[in-house]
């Protein structure tokens, strides 16, 4: 193995010894060395010296190294694709990101590691076979698997790339014979017929069809699906059919001369069928002949033996034919009246009377009226009556000399074979030929074309291509007396269905539920002792047979493929295995050592080995800018359409409300709207008690609420005597009302409009008004008690005893002394008005009070 893998490398290195650097990338690295390999597209671009082979993978402007970021990136960058890849018009413009990668197929180079001029093959059927001679590498695209053939017998599938054919395990080795390169995407797999493509269906040949090409198409018959036999408008097409014309094409058609029933010549004539003549209206071949009759499929069939005429549809014999009288039992049939010698003697069939004695017929008469073969009543076996005389026919049951058809029933010559029937079909004429109705081959209990072509067989044989035979061939299978072709993917089978089959041929070799495929899954390998699929060991991704010897591709990325075996791949120069090559990139392209090494020194190149610089900053283009305009108004009109969503659902739930506590709530059913058509308002149902409830505590609420406003503006009615404001244009909310209690009432007195305050203090004691404005003050709820007692209330508010107080049952308590004082003093100033502002003296046993007059 090591002296194999040094013979490699130092075939290598001679190759490339006198070439020019060159550099290889892959996308994160990119070395420079002297090297052979085509397999990719090279990368150059005006204005970058050095220009670099692309391997296979995909390149993004961020892909190192700066060398290969800088050609990427250039305005001016062009590709030139090896045979085989994307984009193999020479030149192309770049587009990122870039995806360098083989076209469904495979390409082969003549020396490892893909070094050389490549040949490359698309996708093919197995129904070629490529040489593969002096073979050194071989390049696969994804999800592609090809067939090769190793040596004589050694079917090989391969997955992968192979980047040295001479490390292959010996069971793959040898003369490589390509043999079909198909796509592993189609689902269910193609049949042997058809073509796996990269799209995941099946492309199917000339003359086939379905969804996996498995069958024929219309006008194709056979395993190869051929086209029906020239001059056949159809024939017994389809995948197990025998391509027996059925119909052909007619030159002269009957409506080219206004033929009904007859044959229009190449002048024009019309020449009736037999059997046929003109009607009585003049019209061609419109009526049948004497001695014919009309049946019911519309042909004219020749009257029974005897018979001179007879009735249409029935075939009722009317006038019998001299020495013959009318069957008794059947109408149709005229018997022939056996003849008598002078004696009263009956001739048996076979002989006729001369008068006195019993004659021999003719060899050719069963029965006859003189001794020669044109006094035949009826022929012998295997002869047919004809105007008189008795005939043989052909192969083809067609009486000699004639084109009428041998009547089996009625041992004479009919109408049925030249009684053609034509259609249109297509655009054409065809001709549909009825099955010969002749005696078949003892064999054949039936037969068409000819006596010895059966269709089934007497004795419990079985037909099978036109011969009768005891047990049906291989590739065939028995049903309904005949042997069936199986399809051509099968060896044996069980039906005509491709999914039918027993056993698989060498070209499809895989049997799977029925199917014969051409390979197992890619980690597994036929086993050929059991014709069954057995998996790969651990370290191959795909193998030709058992333990880890027999590997065509590694599984670990680590590895490569060294005589069968995969080894660790121990790659120099920082390099790694290449992604679906299957070698190190050091493999690929000699690096001189600095030491030691009579080459001419590699030249510098900058950008080499350094990574690429990117910004962390970078400005938004004008169309980033206008997205993100668009989505952000896009946002808020959707956060606004659902916010007046929820607004209207809101309304629409508080009017729903509102409209059920007011009873607004109309009924929608037919009955309400035809009401509503004419004129009619639907009555509403009457509240129930607890609505009637709602409305009184309602009706108490708002009387409550309009009390309270009521009190709350007459607070701050303010005294007019001795204010500096004008009088109010508006009438007084209590004015007109009575103070006592009762409907309407309020528990005011005369003085409930100035219960706020009375006059200033000033005004009082000068008799002069105020010159400011009158102060605003709070409501009171509670008025203040006396700063004497606690059982009077200040002089300058007047509360009247409540309504309630005076309803109470007991009587009322008499007044106490300060009580009696205090209603003593404010009774002068009631009765005095509102302009009986002064102090009334009253002795309370020497006053102090400063305001008193004197």
């Amino acid at each position: 193995m090591l002296a194999s893998v040094l013979a490699a490398s130092l075939a290598f290195g001679a190759s490339v010894v006198a070439q020019s650097s060159t550099v290889l990338c892959v996308a994160g690295q990119c070395l420079q060395g002297y090297s052979n390999t085509t397999l990719g597209a090279t990368l150059s671009a005006s204005g970058i010296s050095t220009g670099v082979l692309l391997l296979p993978g995909q390149y993004t402007s961020s892909s190192n190294p700066e060398l290969l970021h800088d050609l990427l990136t250039s305005s001016s960058a062009t590709l030139s694709p090896s045979a085989g890849f994307a984009n193999s018009t020479a030149n192309t413009s770049v587009t990122l990101p870039l995806t360098v990668q083989l076209q469904p197929g495979i390409a082969t180079y003549p020396e490892a590691f893909y070094a050389g001029k490549g040949s490359y093959t698309g996708l093919t059927s197995a129904n070629t076979s490529t040489s593969l001679n002096s073979l050194g590498s071989i390049a696969l695209a994804g999800n592609v698997w090809a067939e090769v053939t190793a040596g004589s017998n050694s079917r090989v599938i391969l997955w992968n790339s192979i980047p040295d054919v001479s490390q292959l395990p010996t069971t793959a080795s040898g003369s490589l014979s390509l043999l079909r390169v198909e796509s592993s995407t189609c689902s269910p797999p193609c049949s042997g017929n058809g073509v796996c493509t990269a799209s995941g269906t099946c492309s199917c040949p000339t003359g086939f069809s379905g969804s996996s090409c498995e069958q024929c198409a219309s006008g194709y018959y056979g395993s190869s699906c051929q086209p029906c036999p020239a001059g056949c408008t159809s024939c017994d097409d389809g995948i197990s059919g025998s391509g027996r014309c059925l119909s052909t094409t007619v030159t002269n058609p009957p409506s080219s001369c206004n033929c009904i029933n007859g044959e229009c010549g190449s002048n024009g004539q019309c020449s009736c069928l037999p059997g046929w003549t003109s009607a009585s209206n003049g019209t061609q071949c419109a009526a049948c002949a004497s001695g014919y009759f009309l049946d019911s499929s519309g042909n004219c069939e020749i009257c029974q033996l005897g018979c001179s005429e007879c009735a249409d549809s029935s075939g009722d014999c009317i006038t019998c034919k001299s020495g013959f009288t009318q069957d008794a039992n059947d109408r149709t049939k005229c018997d022939a009246v056996q003849q008598t010698t002078s004696s009263g003697t009956t001739c048996p069939d076979g002989s006729y009377s001369n008068g006195t004695s019993c004659e021999p017929c003719a060899p050719e008469c069963q029965t006859c009226t003189g001794g020669t073969s044109n006094n035949c009543v009826i022929c012998a076996s295997g002869t047919y009556s004809l105007n008189g005389s008795c005939v043989q026919t052909n192969s083809g049951g067609v009486c000699q000399g004639t084109s009428l058809l041998a009547n089996n029933n009625k041992r004479e010559c009919d109408s049925e074979y030249p009684s053609v029937r034509y259609e249109r079909s297509s655009g054409a004429y065809r001709m549909l030929l009825r099955e010969v109705l002749t005696a078949c081959d003892s064999s054949c209990s039936t037969c068409v074309g000819s006596a010895s072509y059966c269709l089934t067989c007497a004795n419990n044989m079985l037909a099978s291509s036109g011969q009768c035979v005891s047990s049906c061939p291989s590739n065939t299978f028995s049903s309904s007396g005949a042997c069936i072709p199986c399809h051509p993917d099968c060896a044996t089978c069980s039906g005509a269905s491709f999914n039918q089959c027993s056993s698989c041929s060498k070209t499809l070799p895989v049997l799977t539920n029925g199917r014969c495929l051409a390979t197992c899954s890619q980690n597994q390998y036929l086993d050929t002792t059991s014709s069954t699929c057995q998996n790969c060991d651990s370290s191959c991704s795909s193998c030709s047979g058992p333990g880890p010897s027999n590997c065509l591709a590694c599984s670990s990325s680590s590895q490569v493929l060294r005589g069968g075996a995969c080894v660790a791949a121990n790659c120099s120069s920082d390099s790694s295995v290449v992604p679906g090559l299957g070698a190190c990139l050091s493999e690929l392209v000699l690096v001189p050592s600095s030491s030691g090494s009579s080459s001419a020194p590699l030249p510098s190149i900058s950008g080499l080995s350094s990574p690429v610089t990117t910004s962390t900053h970078q400005s938004l283009q004008w169309w980033e800018i206008l997205l993100m305009t668009l989505g952000c108004a896009f946002i808020f009109m959707a956060f606004l359409w659902c916010w007046r969503r929820r607004a209207r659902k809101q309304r629409a739930k508080a009017t729903a409300a509102f409209a059920s506590a007011k009873a607004l709530d109309r009924p929608t059913n037919w009955r309400a709207r035809l009401m509503r058509l004419f004129g009619q308002t639907p009555k509403q149902p009457p509240p129930n008690s607890e609505e009637i409830a709602l409305w009184k505590l309602r009706a108490a609420e708002e009387a409550r609420h309009d009390r309270e406003i009521e009190k709350l503006i007459g607070a701050y009615e303010y005294p007019r005597t001795g204010s500096s404001r004008g009088p109010s244009p508006l009438p007084s909310l209590y004015d007109g009302k009575p103070a006592g209690p009762g409907p309407g009432s309020h528990d005011y007195d005369a003085h409930s409009s100035h219960r706020l305050s009375r006059e200033s203090m000033y005004s009082q004691v000068t008799g002069l008004p105020r010159n400011a404005p009158e102060p605003r003050q709070p409501v009171k709820s509670h008025l203040l008690t006396s700063r004497f007692s606690t059982t009077t209330v200040a002089s300058s508010v007047y509360k009247k005893p409540s309504v309630l107080h005076k309803r109470e049952l007991t009587p009322p308590k008499p007044p106490s002394d300060a009580e009696a004082y205090a209603a003593s003093v404010r009774q002068p100033a009631e009765e005095g008005g509102s302009a009986a502002y002064w102090l009334v003296p009253v002795n309370t046993g020497g006053s102090r009070n400063p305001f008193r007059k004197s």
